[in-house]
């Protein structure tokens, strides 16, 4: 270090420690500007996972609530990434080494995770399941072999309230296939039995004219999304020929309309004298399920 003529030790070595301080000083308010930046670009950038609710129902403010817990807890994990850097690199322009706090966190996090991983999977799995609207609260789902309806949906768990009133708890990270019931439209089939013998005119004329009633009666047309149609001779054996209908409606109102739409079809075969074994099934599923290659030739809108 080099002195000025008139100049002291000691007062060069106290300008140069106060330069110094002032150099650490500046870079530490950068870092802090850098730091609170880039925390408000996280919640910006986090808030557009929000989804708001595109009317009042129930559901679509339940979506709305459970994206915006989604978006807060996403915005708490990238603000803690973001300040513990900051904390670190502050360390370092102090003079400190960061590494034994670097290693510290490292073994905490690795702890933690190994203590944790099924609570791990359930949260990153209820993140899944809201960032891709799976499901939300107040629909109806089938998961694995149950079904019902969603009472609550949190990151960890679903709830649902099964056909018996139940209510079943169900761990995010044990869901691997989800059958949303309650989306756009539901479908059913309709099968109906005959004697093998009895020719089939009389009878299909008989489920045409079934089925044009009930697309006619405005107390449940404004349920049917399409048809009902009759597809006709499902299968033939020695035993019975079966005719199929099949009718799409509003989400979860295809068992109410397959019910009345049988009541029909049994008056206007007793109408005109026409013997019926039973009705043997109704097929139900949703929209999702259109994707299947099993599945009959969709029905095109009327």
């Amino acid at each position: 270090m080099l002195y000025s003529p008139g100049e002291s030790p000691m007062s060069s070595v106290t300008g140069f420690l106060n330069d110094n301080a002032l150099g650490i000083a500046l870079r530490l308010l950068i870092l802090l500007v850098v730091a609170v930046l880039a925390s408000r670009g996280m919640r910006a950038l986090c808030n557009r996972l929000v989804r708001p609710a595109s009317g009042s129902s129930k559901a679509e403010q339940a979506r709305e609530q459970q994206t915006r817990g989604l978006a807060e807890l996403a915005f708490q994990c990238g603000s803690a990434v973001v300040w513990l850097v900051a904390a670190l690199t502050a360390l370092a322009l102090l003079g400190i080494n960061p590494l034994p706090g670097i290693a510290v966190v490292v073994v905490v996090g690795i702890a933690a995770g190994l203590g944790a991983q099924n609570v791990l999977r359930d949260l990153l799995a209820g993140f899944q399941i809201v960032l891709e609207d799976q499901f939300a609260v107040g629909e109806t789902v089938q998961i694995g072999g149950g079904a019902g309806r969603v009472e609550q949906l949190t990151l960890r768990r679903t709830v649902l309230r099964d056909t018996r009133g139940a209510l079943v708890t169900i761990a995010n990270g044990e869901i691997r296939t989800v059958a949303n019931l309650s989306r756009e439209w539901s479908q059913a089939f309709v099968d109906v039995a005959l004697a093998p013998e009895i020719p089939l005119e009389k009878p299909l004329a008989a489920l045409e004219t079934a089925a044009a009633e009930l697309r006619a009666d405005a107390a449940w047309s404004q349920a049917l999304v399409d048809g009902p149609r009759v597809l006709g001779l499902e299968s033939y054996d020695r035993d019975a020929s079966v005719l199929r209908l099949q009718m799409r409606t509003l989400p979860m109102r295809q068992e109410e309309i397959a019910r009345e739409l049988r009541r029909r079809i049994q008056l206007e075969f007793q109408k005109r004298g026409i013997a019926v074994g039973n009705v043997q099934r109704v097929g139900m599923m949703n929209a999702q399920a259109e994707a299947d290659p099993a599945m009959p030739p969709a029905l095109s809108p009327q």
